[in-house]
């Protein structure tokens, strides 16, 4: 029951969604084409000096009459409400199952009206590609263009998409487009518009688990690889708690002093911390490699690769690697091949790259134990939307046991029990390893089973796997969040089985798997003499035609036929009839099966850990009881997982050997579930700090990188730079001057003399008593004066030697140098916030410590940038190929 602060804040929806009904109820009368219309009439409307929320009670009736129409769904009041939450720019909480996707189209429709762009943001391309068609079926009735971001896409395609109206894109892809475009040499090159509106599909994964993670663009960085191996070797010849320890809360590493003096001994050094030949980065990696970063928990090997696994959606990151030589001394411990560390050219965190945004919002299940850090950092409101029908399921208390082999035990025999009484099973296990532990157990029970991992064979089938995981004796073992996105239908989820069908058998026929896999059921013999009675010549298909086919191209030639209006193709329209024919089938099926599994108490959801968030716990429990289903979630732990064994476990087992409680016998406690929570929030709270200081300390660093990519843009969208070499050649001039007035020495003051002459390529020689008898601002009218003539004569000289060149030359020094600087800064910038942490001990605040020399570096930056620019410009040669 939502409390009563909930409901009054609720009650205020009311009266808009009364008027979403009433224009609905006149918008179902209109033809399609009248509906068509809506769109410029609602633009109109805003150059008429009306705003969004005033034509919002239109928009969404609208929206809401395309998406009956293209869908036959009717949009319930909370979804109207979600749909509300997310245009006033705050987090819309809805549970799993409640339709988040389409209220999110709702949303962005309204605000496409002001033709500025909406991006929705999903967290893989599977969501992306599967959204991003929904929002296309839809948005065709109101005439509205829907774009897709993908990684292989050229320079045009992602610009046409981010022209869209509405453009679907993971975080990932969003944030390095953005470094990419900051990187462009060229205007053409750069290919999104501004940042005008966001919705984030699963906010609290995009913005609480990613933000400790910068996005990086970087080079290749020659080092010798012998150091990491050399590091390997000495790290498994060290014993912890006596040559070093671990902090487990903190996942940091510590040498000791005994250790500090065997690893000198062993490389023949004084000093492993000489700064002209430092060690101690290389041994601590080492050690991290050896104790904290563990094979198919972390990582898996691919291809003779280290691939990271996301410690919370147990997804794979392809194409992701651990900064700072981490990567290579977890390869150099694989014994594999090292690859070149990489340099920093430009990164940015997620943190950052979203408040770029006028307008943010989100949607996700869970997101209100993080309420404050979402409202301090990004400043969002979580708002809780009821969900359509009141939630059944039943969470039932935690189980604890001695050890974490009689936990295993008794979750495989659960799964046993599940699975005899046909109640669908979801088991969300921590990682790689524990998953696969448990479907070996399961196969000696005999107890067939669907993985779902990290592990490449299983990831391809996640979709497949997650639409049928609430069928009947239907038990899946999936690391906690895989899946995610899709919603587990009781019974199964007839379209997608169907679809899987006419998969299989198309690549079957065209050869592409050797025998043809239908889901196992009673209707396999029906689909056959279904497939089989139509006679479906497979040769005749527009597929069969296509070169390079793969099971992907197939997926996408299906959804078209499916959701073809009009086809013309013969053989296509029997493609048609079959999956509407097998449709009909399944729907009968999994009617019956839904019946069956909800009087069986609908989808069991078991967890086999805490997680060191309440909210992936909760995320995992959400899985169970959609849309007013019943169900029930239960969490199996150990007193040798890592939450309860970091915080406090030690009593509890000492509490139990005390009671002499057998390790068979699991102990079901308030007291316990309350000290778990109470670890819980301990761990949140320190994770939270951790984003929180991140976050300050990036915030110098982000308003750097503003300033610099302002200047970069404005440089790359100009087309008179000479102005901008001028006005960098005239700071210099100032800056030495003032350098030159302050200075008495004679001989330094003819240094300074010098070096203006070199800088501006001036061929004559002034008496320094001439320069003595002129005061400060004669000197700079004069320096300026020569400044513009010879730069004249050199403009003149390359506009002869070939016309323009002067104008491609100066962009060309300007962004050369400005990116160089930048990349340099950046990894001044990285050495002085590891080390600033040690000003503490004198009693300084490191953060407004780092904040002066952050400053100082800056402006050194610029100075060097303006300098280098100006002497490249008046001075550098150029050898011109005359043949070319």
């Amino acid at each position: 029951m939502l409390n009563f602060l909930q409901k009054n804040r609720l009650q205020k929806f009311q009266s808009t969604i009364n008027d979403i009904h009433i224009i609905g109820n006149k918008l179902a009368n209109y033809s399609n084409t009248e509906l068509k219309k809506q769109t410029s009439k609602l633009k109109k409307k805003l150059n008429q000096n009306y705003d969004l929320t005033q034509i919002l009670p239109e928009s969404i009736a609208t929206a809401k009459e395309a998406i009956k129409r293209s869908t036959g769904m009717i949009l319930f009041d909370v979804q109207l409400i979600g749909s509300i939450v997310l245009h006033q720019g705050k987090i819309a909480e809805m549970k799993t199952g409640e339709g988040k996707t389409i209220v999110a189209i709702t949303t962005a429709y309204l605000n496409a009206l002001t033709e500025q762009g909406v991006h929705i943001i999903t967290v893989n391309d599977y969501l992306a590609k599967r959204d991003s068609e929904l929002a296309q079926k839809i948005l065709s009735y109101v005439d509205l263009r829907v774009g897709l971001i993908k990684q292989s896409m050229n320079y045009e395609e992602k610009k046409q998409g981010y022209n869209a109206d509405i453009t679907y894109i993971t975080n990932s892809e969003l944030g390095f487009d953005y470094l990419r475009d900051n990187m462009a040499i060229d205007s053409s090159q750069i290919v999104q518009r501004g940042f005008n509106f966001a919705i984030i599909d699963e906010v609290d994964s995009i913005l609480i688990d990613e933000a400790r993670t910068p996005l990086i663009i970087s080079g290749p960085f020659d080092i010798a690889t012998n150091k990491y191996k050399n590091c390997t070797l000495i790290a498994n010849q060290l014993y912890n708690n006596l040559d070093y320890e671990i902090d487990e809360k903190t996942k940091s590493i510590f040498l000791t002093e005994q250790g500090i003096s065997k690893c000198e001994n062993i490389l023949h050094i004084d000093n492993l911390y000489d700064i002209n030949n430092s060690w101690i980065q290389y041994l601590l990696n080492a050690l991290k490699a050896k104790e904290l970063f563990l094979k198919n928990q972390h990582y898996i090997i691919k291809n003779n690769e280290i691939i990271i696994v996301d410690e919370f959606t147990g997804r794979i990151m392809q194409g992701r690697k651990w900064s700072d030589g981490l990567h290579q001394a977890i390869e150099s411990k694989e014994n594999l091949p090292i690859q070149q560390e990489n340099k920093t050219l430009a990164s940015i965190t997620y943190q950052n790259l979203f408040l770029l945004y006028k307008k943010l919002s989100g949607m996700t299940g869970t997101a209100k134990t993080e309420e404050t850090e979402l409202d301090k950092i990004y400043n969002l409101e979580v708002i809780e939307i009821p969900t359509n029908k009141p939630c059944k399921r039943q969470d039932l208390p935690d189980l604890v046991y001695k050890t974490e082999y009689t936990k295993w035990q008794s979750i495989a025999n659960e799964c046993c029990d599940m699975y005899h009484i046909g109640r669908p099973t979801l088991i969300g296990t921590t990682n790689v390893e524990k998953s696969e532990l448990l479907a070996t157990m399961l196969k000696a029970l005999k107890v067939p089973f669907n993985l779902l991992n990290a592990k490449p064979e299983n990831v391809s089938r996640e979709a497949e796997i997650i639409t049928q995981a609430g069928r009947k004796k239907t038990i899946t073992i999936s690391t906690n969040m895989a899946g995610r996105g899709t919603d587990i239908i009781l019974g199964g989820n007839p379209e997608a089985l169907s679809k899987l069908i006419l998969n299989h058998y198309l690549q079957y026929q065209l050869g592409l798997t050797e025998k043809c896999k239908y889901p196992i059921d009673k209707i396999e013999h029906q689909i056959s003499n279904i497939i089989n009675n139509l006679v479906l010549n497979v040769k005749e298909l527009d597929i069969y035609k296509e070169p390079n086919l793969n099971i992907v191209r197939i997926k996408d030639y299906i959804e078209k036929i499916i959701n073809s209006k009009n086809i013309k193709f013969h053989e296509e329209d029997k493609l048609k009839k079959i999956y509407l024919n097998i449709l009909n089938e399944y729907k009968n099926i999994c009617y019956q099966e839904r019946k069956d599994v909800l009087e069986l108490g609908g989808l069991y959801v078991i967890g086999t850990e805490r997680h060191e968030s309440r909210r992936i716990d909760n995320q995992l429990r959400g899985r169970a009881g959609r849309q007013g289903d019943i169900g029930a979630s239960r969490f199996f732990l150990s007193l040798q997982d890592n939450l309860l064994r970091i915080f406090g476990g030690d009593k509890i087992f000492q509490l139990m050997e005390k009671l002499n409680i057998d390790e068979d016998t699991p102990i079901e406690s308030i007291i316990l579930s309350k000290s778990l929570d109470s670890a819980q929030k301990k761990v949140e709270s320190y994770f939270y700090d951790t984003r929180k200081q991140l976050f300050e300390y990036d915030e110098v660093i982000n308003n750097q990188r503003q300033a610099i990519y302002t200047e970069r843009r404005r440089i790359l969208k100009s087309d008179f730079t000479r102005d901008c070499i001028i006005e960098y050649a005239e700071s210099t001039i100032d800056e030495i001057l003032i350098t030159f007035h302050q200075e008495d020495n004679i001989k330094n003051k003819n240094n300074i003399i010098k070096k203006i002459y070199q800088l501006l390529n001036l061929t004559e020689n002034f008496n320094l008593n001439i320069w003595k008898d002129m005061s400060y601002k004669q000197t700079k009218q004069f320096l300026y004066e020569q400044l513009r003539i010879s730069y004249d004569l050199r403009e003149s000289y390359l506009e002869q030697l070939r016309p323009g060149l002067s104008r491609k030359l100066e962009k060309y020094y300007l962004l050369q140098q400005i990116d160089k600087a930048w990349q340099d800064h950046l990894d001044k910038m990285n050495i002085l916030r590891e080390s600033i942490g040690w000003r503490s001990y004198g009693q300084q605040d490191p953060l407004i410590e780092y904040k002066n020399e952050a400053f100082s570096l800056f402006i050194n930056m610029v100075t060097y940038i303006r300098q280098t620019v100006t002497y490249l410009t008046m001075r550098s040669r150029l050898i011109i190929n005359i043949n070319k």
